[in-house]
Protein backbone atom coordinates (compact mmCIF):
# COMPACT_ATOMS: atom_id res chain seq x y z
CA UNK A 1 0.00 0.00 0.00
CA UNK A 2 2.13 2.79 -0.94
CA UNK A 3 0.64 6.04 -0.85
CA UNK A 4 -3.00 7.73 0.32
CA UNK A 5 -3.46 11.51 -0.36
CA UNK A 6 -6.39 11.57 1.53
CA UNK A 7 -7.50 10.43 5.28
CA UNK A 8 -9.40 11.71 7.98
CA UNK A 9 -9.99 10.65 11.86
CA UNK A 10 -12.13 10.49 14.47
CA UNK A 11 -10.13 12.69 16.84
CA UNK A 12 -10.21 15.65 14.58
CA UNK A 13 -13.20 14.92 12.36
CA UNK A 14 -15.84 13.64 15.57
CA UNK A 15 -18.83 11.78 14.35
CA UNK A 16 -17.94 11.55 10.66
CA UNK A 17 -14.82 9.37 11.21
CA UNK A 18 -13.41 7.23 13.84
CA UNK A 19 -9.81 6.61 15.76
CA UNK A 20 -7.05 8.59 16.81
CA UNK A 21 -4.46 10.33 14.34
CA UNK A 22 -1.88 7.97 15.99
CA UNK A 23 -3.76 4.79 15.85
CA UNK A 24 -4.61 5.75 11.56
CA UNK A 25 -0.37 6.14 11.10
CA UNK A 26 0.64 3.60 12.74
CA UNK A 27 -1.83 1.13 10.71
CA UNK A 28 -0.21 2.70 7.45
CA UNK A 29 2.91 1.80 8.98
CA UNK A 30 2.01 -2.22 9.45
CA UNK A 31 1.03 -1.62 5.83
CA UNK A 32 3.91 -0.14 4.75
CA UNK A 33 2.70 2.95 3.26
CA UNK A 34 5.59 5.14 2.22
CA UNK A 35 3.31 8.47 1.97
CA UNK A 36 0.50 9.38 4.50
CA UNK A 37 -1.31 12.85 3.57
CA UNK A 38 -3.29 14.13 6.62
CA UNK A 39 -6.16 16.16 5.37
CA UNK A 40 -8.96 17.16 7.79
CA UNK A 41 -11.76 18.97 7.00
CA UNK A 42 -11.25 22.67 6.88
CA UNK A 43 -13.01 25.14 9.12
CA UNK A 44 -16.65 26.20 8.04
CA UNK A 45 -19.03 28.64 8.46
CA UNK A 46 -22.38 27.73 10.76
CA UNK A 47 -24.56 27.64 8.34
CA UNK A 48 -22.46 25.17 6.48
CA UNK A 49 -22.33 22.52 9.05
CA UNK A 50 -23.80 18.91 9.54
CA UNK A 51 -26.57 17.70 11.81
CA UNK A 52 -23.82 16.02 14.05
CA UNK A 53 -21.86 19.25 13.63
CA UNK A 54 -24.86 21.29 15.01
CA UNK A 55 -25.53 18.74 17.65
CA UNK A 56 -22.44 18.76 19.28
CA UNK A 57 -22.61 22.72 19.08
CA UNK A 58 -19.63 23.37 17.03
CA UNK A 59 -18.96 26.42 15.33
CA UNK A 60 -16.21 28.25 13.32
CA UNK A 61 -14.13 29.40 16.24
CA UNK A 62 -14.10 25.88 17.42
CA UNK A 63 -13.23 24.31 14.40
CA UNK A 64 -10.46 26.82 13.92
CA UNK A 65 -9.32 25.12 17.74
CA UNK A 66 -9.48 22.27 16.25
CA UNK A 67 -7.39 22.72 13.20
CA UNK A 68 -4.72 24.28 15.39
CA UNK A 69 -4.94 20.99 17.70
CA UNK A 70 -5.03 18.95 14.50
CA UNK A 71 -1.90 20.42 12.89
CA UNK A 72 0.17 20.27 16.18
CA UNK A 73 -0.88 16.57 16.92
CA UNK A 74 0.22 16.09 13.19
CA UNK A 75 3.76 17.42 13.54
CA UNK A 76 4.17 15.90 16.63
CA UNK A 77 3.34 12.12 15.25
CA UNK A 78 5.66 13.09 11.52
CA UNK A 79 8.53 13.32 13.62
CA UNK A 80 8.01 10.52 16.02
CA UNK A 81 7.18 8.04 13.27
CA UNK A 82 9.88 9.68 10.70
CA UNK A 83 12.01 6.80 9.98
CA UNK A 84 8.91 4.78 9.34
CA UNK A 85 6.61 6.98 7.04
CA UNK A 86 6.70 10.32 5.04
CA UNK A 87 3.84 12.17 6.58
CA UNK A 88 2.63 15.06 4.88
CA UNK A 89 0.11 18.04 6.76
CA UNK A 90 -2.94 18.87 4.52
CA UNK A 91 -6.46 19.75 4.63
CA UNK A 92 -9.64 18.78 2.88
CA UNK A 93 -11.36 22.58 1.35
CA UNK A 94 -14.65 22.48 1.18
CA UNK A 95 -16.55 24.55 -1.90
CA UNK A 96 -19.60 25.85 -0.74
CA UNK A 97 -20.26 29.53 -1.74
CA UNK A 98 -18.36 32.88 -1.98
CA UNK A 99 -17.15 32.83 1.48
CA UNK A 100 -15.91 29.62 0.93
CA UNK A 101 -12.64 31.33 -0.41
CA UNK A 102 -11.73 33.68 2.20
CA UNK A 103 -11.87 30.51 4.71
CA UNK A 104 -9.30 28.33 2.82
CA UNK A 105 -6.92 31.52 2.34
CA UNK A 106 -7.27 31.75 6.05
CA UNK A 107 -6.62 28.34 6.48
CA UNK A 108 -3.21 28.65 4.49
CA UNK A 109 -2.37 31.81 6.24
CA UNK A 110 -2.96 30.66 9.78
CA UNK A 111 -0.36 27.44 9.53
CA UNK A 112 2.28 26.18 7.01
CA UNK A 113 0.52 23.54 5.79
CA UNK A 114 2.06 21.44 2.88
CA UNK A 115 -1.06 20.96 0.17
CA UNK A 116 -4.59 20.44 0.25
CA UNK A 117 -7.42 18.93 -1.71
CA UNK A 118 -9.76 20.53 -3.65
CA UNK A 119 -13.06 19.20 -3.15
CA UNK A 120 -16.78 19.98 -3.84
CA UNK A 121 -19.36 18.03 -1.38
CA UNK A 122 -22.40 20.45 -1.71
CA UNK A 123 -24.16 22.06 -4.81
CA UNK A 124 -26.11 24.99 -4.60
CA UNK A 125 -25.12 25.24 -0.95
CA UNK A 126 -26.56 21.79 -0.25
CA UNK A 127 -24.57 18.87 0.81
CA UNK A 128 -24.42 15.91 -2.21
CA UNK A 129 -23.09 13.06 -0.56
CA UNK A 130 -24.34 13.52 3.23
CA UNK A 131 -27.55 11.48 2.74
CA UNK A 132 -30.64 11.11 -0.01
CA UNK A 133 -32.90 13.32 1.30
CA UNK A 134 -30.48 15.89 0.96
CA UNK A 135 -29.39 15.07 -2.31
CA UNK A 136 -32.88 15.49 -3.92
CA UNK A 137 -32.99 19.05 -1.88
CA UNK A 138 -29.88 20.16 -4.14
CA UNK A 139 -31.72 18.24 -7.19
CA UNK A 140 -34.77 20.03 -6.88
CA UNK A 141 -33.00 23.15 -6.42
CA UNK A 142 -31.34 22.68 -9.88
CA UNK A 143 -34.24 21.86 -11.56
CA UNK A 144 -35.45 18.42 -10.43
CA UNK A 145 -33.37 16.02 -12.82
CA UNK A 146 -29.79 14.27 -12.38
CA UNK A 147 -28.38 15.98 -15.34
CA UNK A 148 -29.66 19.15 -14.40
CA UNK A 149 -27.94 18.85 -10.88
CA UNK A 150 -24.43 17.50 -12.62
CA UNK A 151 -24.48 20.53 -14.61
CA UNK A 152 -24.73 22.68 -11.63
CA UNK A 153 -22.03 20.71 -9.72
CA UNK A 154 -19.43 20.38 -12.17
CA UNK A 155 -20.04 24.29 -12.86
CA UNK A 156 -19.27 24.96 -8.86
CA UNK A 157 -16.56 22.50 -9.08
CA UNK A 158 -14.84 24.32 -11.99
CA UNK A 159 -15.17 27.88 -10.05
CA UNK A 160 -13.24 26.16 -7.25
CA UNK A 161 -10.76 25.06 -9.64
CA UNK A 162 -9.48 28.59 -11.33
CA UNK A 163 -9.51 30.73 -7.76
CA UNK A 164 -8.00 27.50 -5.88
CA UNK A 165 -5.78 25.83 -8.16
CA UNK A 166 -5.46 22.58 -5.86
CA UNK A 167 -2.37 20.40 -6.27
CA UNK A 168 -4.44 17.57 -5.96
CA UNK A 169 -8.43 17.35 -7.24
CA UNK A 170 -10.85 15.38 -4.45
CA UNK A 171 -12.95 13.09 -5.85
CA UNK A 172 -13.89 14.64 -9.39
CA UNK A 173 -17.62 12.60 -10.12
CA UNK A 174 -18.46 12.75 -6.54
CA UNK A 175 -22.02 13.99 -7.94
CA UNK A 176 -22.99 10.56 -8.05
CA UNK A 177 -22.97 8.91 -4.92
CA UNK A 178 -26.94 9.63 -4.50
CA UNK A 179 -27.99 9.92 -8.15
CA UNK A 180 -30.52 7.44 -9.33
CA UNK A 181 -27.79 5.36 -11.55
CA UNK A 182 -23.89 5.80 -9.69
CA UNK A 183 -23.02 4.04 -13.02
CA UNK A 184 -24.96 5.73 -15.75
CA UNK A 185 -21.95 6.98 -17.90
CA UNK A 186 -22.08 10.98 -18.42
CA UNK A 187 -21.23 10.68 -21.85
CA UNK A 188 -24.99 9.96 -22.51
CA UNK A 189 -25.64 13.62 -20.95
CA UNK A 190 -23.79 15.55 -23.50
CA UNK A 191 -24.14 18.74 -21.09
CA UNK A 192 -22.66 17.09 -18.51
CA UNK A 193 -20.32 15.48 -20.75
CA UNK A 194 -19.00 18.80 -22.10
CA UNK A 195 -18.66 20.20 -18.51
CA UNK A 196 -16.71 17.52 -17.48
CA UNK A 197 -14.03 17.83 -20.57
CA UNK A 198 -13.72 21.59 -19.51
CA UNK A 199 -13.43 20.63 -15.91
CA UNK A 200 -10.41 18.35 -16.71
CA UNK A 201 -8.49 20.43 -19.43
CA UNK A 202 -8.10 23.29 -16.87
CA UNK A 203 -6.73 20.89 -14.39
CA UNK A 204 -3.90 19.79 -17.28
CA UNK A 205 -3.64 23.34 -17.60
CA UNK A 206 -2.20 23.82 -14.49
CA UNK A 207 -0.58 20.39 -13.50
CA UNK A 208 -2.87 19.72 -11.08
CA UNK A 209 -3.36 15.55 -9.74
CA UNK A 210 -6.36 13.72 -9.97
CA UNK A 211 -7.21 11.28 -7.05
CA UNK A 212 -7.98 7.74 -7.86
CA UNK A 213 -10.45 7.32 -4.65
CA UNK A 214 -10.99 4.24 -3.50
CA UNK A 215 -13.71 5.11 -1.38
CA UNK A 216 -16.37 4.82 -4.26
CA UNK A 217 -15.75 1.31 -3.89
CA UNK A 218 -16.49 0.93 -0.37
CA UNK A 219 -19.78 3.00 -1.19
CA UNK A 220 -21.47 0.11 -3.65
CA UNK A 221 -19.76 1.66 -6.87
CA UNK A 222 -17.88 -0.58 -9.31
CA UNK A 223 -15.09 1.80 -10.43
CA UNK A 224 -13.11 4.36 -7.94
CA UNK A 225 -13.56 8.24 -8.33
CA UNK A 226 -13.71 9.37 -10.73
CA UNK A 227 -15.02 6.61 -13.77
CA UNK A 228 -12.81 5.20 -16.43
CA UNK A 229 -14.27 7.38 -18.65
CA UNK A 230 -13.21 10.40 -17.60
CA UNK A 231 -9.46 9.03 -16.08
CA UNK A 232 -8.91 8.00 -20.06
CA UNK A 233 -9.82 11.54 -20.87
CA UNK A 234 -7.55 12.94 -18.65
CA UNK A 235 -4.58 10.60 -19.75
CA UNK A 236 -5.15 12.03 -23.42
CA UNK A 237 -4.45 15.53 -21.96
CA UNK A 238 -0.88 14.69 -20.42
CA UNK A 239 -3.09 14.47 -17.02
CA UNK A 240 -1.39 13.14 -13.78
CA UNK A 241 -2.96 10.61 -11.10
CA UNK A 242 -2.49 9.75 -7.71
CA UNK A 243 -3.85 7.13 -4.77
CA UNK A 244 -6.01 7.56 -2.17
CA UNK A 245 -7.97 5.69 0.29
CA UNK A 246 -10.23 8.67 1.61
CA UNK A 247 -10.04 6.86 5.07
CA UNK A 248 -12.39 7.59 7.68
CA UNK A 249 -11.07 4.50 10.23
CA UNK A 250 -8.87 1.89 10.69
CA UNK A 251 -10.98 -0.36 8.97
CA UNK A 252 -10.66 2.01 5.55
CA UNK A 253 -7.30 2.55 5.65
CA UNK A 254 -5.86 0.90 2.19
CA UNK A 255 -9.08 -0.68 1.65
CA UNK A 256 -10.07 -1.94 -2.05
CA UNK A 257 -6.43 -0.72 -3.45
CA UNK A 258 -6.24 -4.06 -4.89
CA UNK A 259 -9.13 -3.68 -7.13
CA UNK A 260 -7.72 0.21 -7.95
CA UNK A 261 -4.85 -1.33 -9.50
CA UNK A 262 -6.63 -3.75 -11.69
CA UNK A 263 -8.81 -0.59 -12.30
CA UNK A 264 -5.47 1.57 -13.66
CA UNK A 265 -4.62 -1.77 -15.59
CA UNK A 266 -7.85 -1.48 -17.20
CA UNK A 267 -7.75 1.98 -17.78
CA UNK A 268 -4.51 2.50 -19.17
CA UNK A 269 -2.89 4.11 -16.32
CA UNK A 270 0.70 3.31 -16.49
CA UNK A 271 2.25 6.16 -13.68
CA UNK A 272 1.28 6.62 -10.27
CA UNK A 273 2.59 10.17 -9.04
CA UNK A 274 2.79 11.17 -5.06
CA UNK A 275 3.52 14.02 -3.37
CA UNK A 276 6.49 14.48 -1.10
CA UNK A 277 8.49 16.85 0.79
CA UNK A 278 12.17 17.91 -0.57
CA UNK A 279 14.99 18.07 1.93
CA UNK A 280 16.29 21.79 2.74
CA UNK A 281 19.44 21.79 0.55
CA UNK A 282 17.00 20.23 -2.52
CA UNK A 283 17.24 23.23 -5.27
CA UNK A 284 14.51 21.67 -7.35
CA UNK A 285 11.78 24.44 -8.13
CA UNK A 286 8.39 23.62 -5.81
CA UNK A 287 5.30 23.12 -7.87
CA UNK A 288 3.27 25.24 -5.83
CA UNK A 289 4.61 28.66 -4.69
CA UNK A 290 2.28 28.41 -1.85
CA UNK A 291 3.66 25.08 -0.28
CA UNK A 292 7.55 25.52 -0.73
CA UNK A 293 8.71 21.92 -0.09
CA UNK A 294 6.22 20.18 -1.37
CA UNK A 295 7.05 18.48 -4.67
CA UNK A 296 5.51 15.67 -7.41
CA UNK A 297 7.30 12.78 -7.96
CA UNK A 298 6.22 9.75 -9.89
CA UNK A 299 6.37 5.62 -9.71
CA UNK A 300 5.39 2.97 -12.83
CA UNK A 301 2.84 1.18 -12.06
CA UNK A 302 5.12 -2.21 -12.76
CA UNK A 303 6.83 -0.85 -10.18
CA UNK A 304 4.46 -0.39 -7.51
CA UNK A 305 3.26 -4.35 -8.23
CA UNK A 306 6.01 -5.13 -7.68
CA UNK A 307 6.67 -3.58 -4.14
CA UNK A 308 3.93 -6.22 -3.69
CA UNK A 309 1.10 -4.16 -0.97
CA UNK A 310 -1.88 -4.90 -2.97
CA UNK A 311 -3.32 -7.61 -0.97
CA UNK A 312 -6.77 -7.89 -0.44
Amino acid sequence: MPFSHHSHSGQFCPGHAKDSLEEIIQLAISKKFRVFCLSEHMPRGREDLYPEEIESNDTEATMVTNEAAYFSEAQRLRQKYAADIKILIGFECDWIRPSSRSLIDASLHRLPFEFFLGSVHHTLTVPIDYDRPLYEKARNLAGGSDAQLFEAYFDEQLDMLQQLKPLVVGHFDLIRLKSDDPERSFTSWPGVWGRILRNLDFVASYGGVLELNSAALRKGMSEPYPKGEICKEFLARGGRFCLSDDSHGLDQVGLNFHRVLGFMEQTGIETLHYLDLADEEDEEAAVDDRFPRTRIRSMELAEVKRMGFWEK
